[in-house]
């Protein structure tokens, strides 16, 4: 069966849930550019959901997978250990901003490690309660969805969830929460539902992804610093997807003056091959007993090939600089259209990770216009996602080693979808 007519049968062939934007089948990619099956090209601003940030095939990740291929594939760590998982979990360890001595443990996606960070983080302290924050993604498993401060379509159907999960406010102006009013909620959550003493961890995305690239406010960072201190409570940061170079970092925790106890990464880490890691700090780290951790796939040798790969990478090739700089070309290029494109209420970024967020006249969420953007963008051969908590923002997470004159193409056409939307 020709595998365009696979895909009109999708309906037929794979359950509704499993959604799908694109209405083409990649045929091949590399770097920031992609074709479909018949050769026409599309330029990549969604970047595998940002597990692209060193672009499609690397040469030097293909070719550190390949090394690792011709040797083996797979033992399970546990039962046979290999030298690349401790070769790159000491690497992480030197580089993660945590106090003190740190420790790696891996796993296969992100949902996974922030499942294993509550496991280890409720081990260390002998507490059960977690605190996220309204507008956090932290996967699809049962215990990601509890944690996820948003609904639909996450939640819609699946519950109940578990209990000891708390949702405190995310210090947002657009949504109108101010730091006092995110800091004094805090305060209610523990006179109202829940004893301080019976948190294990507050879980939180530096900067929230799916929630609309919200950064965390610097003081707000350090104020939950202080109030974990105070209660002893561990900080979980998730940077899943903030990770690995996006933000003009390294680790996004590098903007904050608050080190994390533990934190997860996942996506870029292992440059689009299925790796996720928590790091922490090493007394926390050993808390959960020997067998406890781990998974059949946990640290599979090709993704930490790859992982290998993009750690060099990352330095050799100054990605978080380079985030910062795209990053910078692109809110300028949007912020100069405000004046012709009233929709476009906001620009949000930390580095290479950008929002763009709409609005209609009267300052509703305007997820009209951003389909209109979306489909101009794609039928010009630009890949953009949606995401915020209306699902009114445009998420950019193009790789980080994408090529000027095609990010340049790629801005160009951005702003024509912007200006025939606004038409």
């Amino acid at each position: 069966m020709h595998s365009l007519e696979l895909l009109h049968r999708k309906h037929d062939i794979t359950p509704t849930g499993v959604g799908v934007m694109a209405d083409f089948l990649v045929e091949r990619a590399r770097n920031a550019e992609l074709w479909d099956q018949d050769g026409r090209r599309y330029i990549d601003f969604a970047g595998g959901i940002g597990a692209l940030n060193t672009g499609h095939l690397h040469p030097k990740v293909h070719a550190a997978v390949a090394r690792q291929l011709d040797a083996f594939s797979h033992t399970a760590y546990q039962i046979v250990p290999y030298a690349l998982y401790l070769s790159v979990a000491d690497k992480l360890n030197r580089l993660a901003p945590i106090a003190g001595r740190a420790k790696s443990a891996f796993f296969t996606t992100g949902a996974e490690a922030v499942e294993n960070a509550v496991k280890i983080a409720r081990a260390h302290t002998g507490r059960p309660g977690l605190i996220a924050f309204g507008g956090g993604f932290h996967g699809r498993t049962l215990l990601g969805m509890a944690l996820t401060g948003k609904v639909a379509p996450y939640k819609t159907g699946f519950g109940p969830f578990l209990a000891d999960v708390y949702h405190a406010p995310f210090p947002d102006a657009q949504e109108g929460v101010s730091l006092a009013d995110a800091l004094k909620s805090l305060e209610r959550l523990f006179k109202y539902d829940i004893d301080p003493a019976r948190v294990a961890a507050f879980i939180l995305e530096p900067v929230q992804g799916e929630g609309g690239i919200r950064p965390v406010p610097p003081a707000f960072m350090q104020a939950l610093r202080r109030v974990a201190d105070e209660h002893g409570i561990l900080l979980i940061a998730d940077e899943v997807q903030c990770g690995f170079g996006r933000t003009g970092k390294l680790f996004a925790m590098e903007h904050y003056d608050a080190a994390a106890d533990i934190i997860t990464l996942a996506k870029s880490l292992a440059g689009g091959f299925p790796l996720s890691a928590v790091v922490g700090r090493a007394e926390v780290m050993d808390a959960p007993v020997a067998g406890s951790l781990g998974g059949t796939y946990a640290g599979n040798p090709l993704a930490l090939a790859a992982a290998d790969a993009v750690i060099d990478i990352m330095r050799d090739e100054n990605l978080p600089e380079r985030a910062e700089a795209l990053g910078a070309m692109l809110a300028e290029r949007l912020d100069a259209l405000k004046k012709r494109v009233p929709q476009l209420a906001e620009v949000r970024r930390l580095g290479g990770m950008v929002g763009v967020e709409f609005r209609d006249a009267a300052g509703r969420p305007d997820v009209a216009f951003l389909k209109k953007v979306q489909a101009g963008a794609l039928a010009r051969g630009l890949l953009l996602i949606g995401g915020g908590l209306d699902g009114n923002v445009i998420r950019c997470l193009f790789p980080l080693t994408i090529e000027f004159d095609v990010f340049d193409e790629a801005l160009a056409i951005f702003e024509a979808a912007l200006l025939d939307a606004a038409a």
